[in-house]
């Protein structure tokens, strides 16, 4: 009896194998090591990128602003604005259509600003080459999703759209009444 007493000791002590050698604490543990692994490179990226101002310090200054920009929109749609952006590389070029086409400013601007990088923004002064047609040179070739307005250079007057150049399509921007186009045979927007 001793003797078989002895083997099934053994035997269970040969089948036992250390904590490591076993499935079920590894299983456990890789969660925590996981989120750990995520923390780190989630802070590697925080640390790397550059810190974009949430806050303005001067918010009321901005708030008065608004509503001069208003008053902007509101006499481009007094002068029945509407333009064509096309960009080949670096050269960008405007079609500008009024009302009153002999009342055309010389030069325009046209900005591009990034919605989440204030860095790459540009403004461009677009020459006038005559009819309503307007050309300048951007500083550096614009890819990926922008904000654009267009405005005369006495900032009178702007037309605002968003933009995604690589798209190959020319940005059309006009004036608004009511959230609809001036002229509703230029809009490709859809109707819902």
């Amino acid at each position: 009896m001793m003797n078989a007493t002895n083997l099934a000791m053994n035997a269970n002590a040969q089948d036992i194998r250390p904590w490591y050698r076993e499935p079920w604490p590894w299983i456990l543990m890789s969660g925590p090591i996981i989120v750990v692994i995520a923390a780190i490179v989630t802070l590697i990226i925080a640390m790397n990128v550059d810190p974009i101002a949430m806050v303005e310090d001067d918010y009321y200054k901005q708030g008065l602003a608004i509503n001069q920009r208003l008053h902007r929109d509101k006499a481009a749609s007094e002068l029945a604005l509407s333009a064509q952006v096309m960009l080949s590389g670096r050269e960008a070029r405007v079609f500008l259509n009024a009302k009153d086409m002999t009342a055309l400013p010389a030069g325009l601007r046209l900005h591009f600003n990034h919605p989440t990088r204030e860095g790459q923004d540009q403004v461009v002064t677009l020459d006038a080459a005559g009819q309503g047609f307007y050309s300048g040179v951007l500083a550096a070739e614009v890819r990926g999703r922008w904000h654009v307005y267009l405005e005369d250079q006495d900032e009178t007057w702007r037309l605002v759209g968003s933009w995604q150049p690589a798209a190959g399509d020319p940005l059309e921007l006009f004036s608004t009444q009511h959230d609809k186009p001036i002229d509703p045979a230029l809009s490709t927007l859809k109707e819902e």
